[in-house]
């Protein structure tokens, strides 16, 4: 699948990027796993709150470093916001009964996907993010054709 790339210069602008993701995603059916890629302070949970002010959530986002999944229910959809860099082993997620958070309607992001290998399912949308200069490189990857479609016009 091609590689979607952009350039971001501020904390507003990944914000911004957030949204258009986040309308994608509100217009997908199904369950969407999002897999968010990058180093400490790439921005990751910035974008985040992007895509969550698509919903319609104004508050706070904070990374959920030490709970490892925050809820946020929508009328449209229920979005959980997964941070694994505390995963002590793949294995317990399954003691959280992580299989349960990608049915329906739901949205899973999860930063730090890679501590969860051999358990999480595939990624629908893969975003990693590197730190380029005083701003952002995103890239995107999604494994259908029209969502890889839908995110080439962000």
């Amino acid at each position: 699948m091609e590689t979607i790339t952009r350039a971001i210069d501020s904390d507003s602008e990944m914000v911004a990027f957030g949204e258009q993701l986040g309308r994608i995603f509100a217009h997908h059916t199904g369950p969407l796993s999002v897999h968010l890629i990058g180093n400490l302070g790439a921005g990751k949970t910035t974008l985040t709150r992007g895509i969550l002010r698509a919903f319609g959530h104004e508050g706070a986002v904070k990374s959920p470093t030490y709970t490892l999944v925050e809820t946020y229910e929508f009328p449209s959809r229920r979005v959980y916001h997964f941070d694994l860099y505390r995963l002590g082993d793949p294995e317990e997620l399954e003691y959280m009964g992580i299989r349960d958070y990608f049915v329906e309607h739901n949205l899973c992001l999860l930063e730090w996907p890679e501590r969860g290998e051999g358990v999480l399912p595939a990624p629908d949308v893969m975003v990693n993010i590197a730190v380029q200069g005083a701003g952002r490189r995103v890239a995107l990857q999604a494994s259908d054709a029209a969502l890889q479609a839908q995110l080439a016009h962000c």
